[in-house]
């Protein structure tokens, strides 16, 4: 049995499509050069008649992923998510206008590849995929949750993009949960005075920070949301109801992401006390990710400051 715990997000990426593979022969993986790096190697080695490497060109990258899909494939294209970026005029205008069952795989977001600085560091992907009409956004936390978004990714009629890590992450969704569902919110803690909606890899510090609130006296419900689009807006709406207050954290600026698409849809529905918490600039170079967070404030600490802060304003 795989050991996904023991995997990196990256490694479980590769795992995922080696085993859809097997179970289905219209599954095609391509990469832009990024074979080694996004561990796509995995589905090569056993499927290397249906691997394809077009080079560092990531516009050729979605524009024949989408002649594929048009021949009846369902093609997983693969690049780290800040190159993925140059490719957005082929994901707009051949993949989403026709709505082909493209899956592209950002891998290296957030502040994965801390090595590299802030030209390799995407925090914007979430907003520009978001924004297109018939995109499904997922973004898991974990090494487990990236095995299970991908392998839920093939039944999504649409385009997908979904968002990958490299090394780093804390496992904490294995036994969370049992089956991943697109457009589902799962409960990690259960709380009434404030809810900490998180996505991707903040999951884990949002738990942390539960903790700490807990300590204090304060009942903190954590929901995480690992589809953004389309949006567990039942969920996003039960827990404003319950609490009067929530707090988002996200890997991604805070301008068009995850917790724009929360104020979006209960600033029209059921207004609540919120604070988004996220980046406002670009990154910088650093020995590992979690420089890079305690640097730019996403820290348990930091998260239940602000909760505690809303439950006061509330």
């Amino acid at each position: 049995m795989l050991d996904l715990e023991g995997l990196t997000p990256r490694e479980a990426l590769g795992r995922a499509l080696a085993d859809l593979g097997d179970l289905r022969k219209d599954v095609v993986v391509l990469v832009a050069d990024t074979g080694e790096t996004t561990r796509a190697r995995f589905f090569a080695e056993r499927y290397p008649e249906r691997f394809f490497n077009v080079g560092i060109a990531e516009q050729a990258l979605v524009g024949i992923a989408a002649g594929l899909a048009l021949a009846g494939f369902m093609p997983y294209a693969l690049t780290f998510a800040a190159f993925m970026a140059r490719a957005w005029e082929q994901a707009r205008n051949s993949v989403d206008r026709m709505n082909l069952p493209v899956r592209l795989v950002g891998t290296h977001a957030g502040f994965a590849d801390a090595y590299d600085g802030s030209s390799h560091q995407m925090l914007e992907d979430i907003a520009i995929f978001r924004v297109l009409p018939n995109f499904t956004v997922l973004v898991p936390a974990d090494s487990c949750e990236v095995y299970r978004a991908v392998t839920a990714s093939a039944a999504v009629k649409g385009p997908v993009y979904v968002r990958v890590g490299r090394d780093f992450h804390i496992p904490t969704t294995c036994g969370m949960y049992d089956r991943f569902e697109v457009g589902r919110a799962y409960v990690a803690v259960e709380g009434g005075d404030v809810a900490i909606f998180t996505t991707g890899i903040t999951l884990p510090f949002a738990v942390e920070a539960a903790q700490l609130l807990k300590d204090r006296g304060i009942s903190a419900a954590v929901v995480h949301f690992p589809t953004v689009k389309p949006l567990d807006y039942a969920a996003v709406e039960k827990y404003a109801s319950a609490t009067g207050a929530v707090l988002t954290v996200e890997e991604h600026m805070v301008h068009g992401g995850f917790g724009s698409a929360v104020a979006e849809h209960l600033s029209q529905t059921k207004p609540a006390k919120m604070a988004i918490m996220g980046l406002k600039s670009y990154g910088r170079t650093a020995k590992n990710p979690q420089e890079l967070y305690q640097y730019y404030g996403l820290t348990p600490e930091n998260i239940a400051a602000r909760a505690e802060e809303l439950v006061r304003l509330r």
